[in-house]
């Protein structure tokens, strides 16, 4: 994969999509935000080397059309002294200086689309590098919140089971207590009439049993 294509599959990345699928989302999107600053140093790495090559590309063209023009005042020279043939060998060697200054101009033409290109590059994942920064802060707080908050809903839940065990017991032994209670009270509340009743016909029996004793006692 070239360098601009594995910069392209970067700008098309989407955070969300990596975290959700990640087993461990923080350390994916410190992953993430590494391989931008990789690419970032390459892209601008290249971006020298495309701008150094356009720039020796143009020198060369200049190079070589000053000779083709040093040729062509050669040729003239030669004219002007009559020299026919040599007039014709200059121009043969500035024709070939203008093959070699086309050649020059259109490779200085490519490097520049690709040395341009590499700095929209360099542009754009600098811009989605800053973006993914503060995203992925966002994303790793988060996380984070989502984790606490987890624990203490599974805390909540712990304690609130264990609560309702305990009400539980309570209410149980509440009851049972309350069933004793109720049980004491009715053995223990106010004398029925029957009951009244006995206690006369006892206090009666008791009476006549006195009365029978002191009169034994008053004939003796």
């Amino acid at each position: 994969m070239s360098l601009l294509e594995r910069v392209s599959t970067l700008l098309r990345a989407n955070l969300n999509d990596l975290v959700e699928k990640a087993e461990d989302p923080e350390r994916m999107l410190k992953q993430v935000v590494l391989d931008m600053e990789n690419q970032l140093l390459q892209v601008k790495t290249q971006v020298a080397i495309a701008i150094a090559d356009q720039h020796l590309l143009e020198k060369k063209r200049a190079e070589h059309e000053q000779q083709s023009a040093e040729w062509r005042r050669k040729a003239e020279l030669a004219v002007a002294k009559g020299q026919d043939d040599m007039a014709r060998a200059a121009l043969e060697r500035a024709i070939s200086q203008d093959e070699l200054v086309k050649g020059f101009a259109e490779q200085a033409e490519d490097q520049k689309q690709e040395a341009d290109n590499l700095r929209q590059a360099l542009r754009k994942l600098e811009q989605k590098l800053s973006e993914t920064r503060a995203q992925c802060e966002m994303l790793v707080a988060e996380h984070r919140r989502a984790k606490v908050v987890g624990r203490a809903t599974k805390a909540r839940e712990t304690v609130g089971g264990s609560q309702e065990q305990t009400l539980g017991r309570m209410k149980g032994k509440v009851r049972v207590q309350a069933a004793q209670n109720a049980a004491a009270s009715e053995l223990l509340g106010p004398e029925s009439l029957e009951d009244k009743f006995k206690a006369l016909e006892s206090e009666d029996k008791v009476e006549a049993l006195l009365n029978e004793i002191k009169s034994r006692q008053t004939v003796q």
